[in-house]
């Protein structure tokens, strides 16, 4: 955790906050944090900056002298269309893309998605915004990703998919490519879609390409999702 970030709930006043979950116990065991500590703090959705650790144990954190002038780091022009991972991997895929600074993350159904992942405890909206929290206070940011569910396919590329993409650059990671991610605009808004574990199906990638999306690859390796996604994100972004 190199970042606490606060929500409107954990307010007291304009210059004291209270924290009482996990990271309280967090900063007291394994922080080592005491009273007269300064630590480093976000409110989620704006600035970041710093704080006095007034009173701490393992239930809770009071902090007070709150001072958040900064600007975070900004969020990437990307929307990330993800076949649904397993539930293990979502949980890794999420921290890493909210660390690394994603705007909109397009969870998606496809012939490799196993139904069952949709059902997971790791699937819910609250335990996905417990992921992303996560990884914004790892990566020292405050946006919060937005998140969509298309549990269908055929509706996603027929009805939503269009509008998604509007005005970016779009790709589609896949094996046998067009081109390598390496000849692709860097630091441009974009649309990334990357298949589920063993990839799209090739009448898959078809749907995406007729929508005018181009085939990319990484290279001749062929990568687990969780690797693939950081892989792909730092080259379009140079991050």
């Amino acid at each position: 955790m190199n970042l606490l970030l606060l929500e409107p709930q954990h307010w007291l006043n304009d210059d004291q906050a209270l924290i009482q979950d996990e990271r309280a116990k967090h900063a007291f065991q394994i922080l080592k944090l005491s009273a007269g500590d300064c630590i480093t703090l976000g409110q989620l959705g704006g600035n970041v900056g710093f704080g006095r650790v007034a009173e701490i144990n393992q239930e809770q954190l009071k902090i007070e002298d709150i001072k958040l002038n900064t600007l975070p780091p900004p969020a990437l022009p990307l929307t990330l269309i993800l076949g649904m991972p397993r539930p293990q991997m979502l949980k890794r895929i999420l921290q890493t893309v909210a660390t690394m600074g994603l705007t909109r993350l397009c969870l998606i159904q496809s012939s490799r998605v196993e139904k069952s992942f949709w059902q997971s405890p790791s699937a819910t909206e609250a335990a996905i915004r417990a992921q992303l929290i996560l990884g914004l206070e790892q990566g020292m940011a405050t946006q919060l990703p937005e998140v969509q569910y298309f549990r269908r396919f055929r509706p996603f590329i027929e009805d939503e998919l269009t509008s998604i993409a509007a005005d970016t650059q779009r790709l589609i990671a896949h094996p046998v490519a067009d081109f390598s991610v390496d000849q692709a605009k860097t630091n441009q808004p974009t649309t990334l879609a990357i298949g589920p574990e063993g990839g799209f199906l090739d009448p898959e990638v078809e749907r995406f390409r007729e929508a005018g999306f181009d085939s990319v690859h990484i290279g001749s390796r062929i990568l687990k999702v969780e690797t693939a996604v950081p892989v792909l994100l730092a080259k379009l972004y140079q991050c």
